[in-house]
């Protein structure tokens, strides 16, 4: 298991993560997102809005189809913000 597979099923397990862009930048301005997970394919402008906040990123290999998969959702899942680390 590589070292984000393993922060996303902290996670996952703890409750504390957000799921989707939108969500992961009001975690972010609010000061709650510990770091950030994102597909491979995440959109460039948006990993460029994410950088402004100085937490760490975590790219997951593999698409926000897969990111969505491997946290057992039926949707893709293009960041996460991770509450607790």
């Amino acid at each position: 298991m590589s070292e984000v597979e393993d922060i996303v099923r902290r996670a996952l397990k703890s409750g504390k993560y957000y799921f989707g862009s939108r969500r992961t930048i009001k975690a972010l301005k609010k000061g709650e997102a510990k770091a950030v997970v994102v597909s491979k394919n995440c959109p460039e402008e948006f990993l460029q809005e994410i950088k402004k906040f100085n937490v760490p990123i975590y790219v997951f290999d593999g698409t926000n189809m897969q990111l969505g998969e491997f946290c057992g959702k039926p949707f893709s899942i293009a960041s996460m913000a991770i509450l607790e680390m």
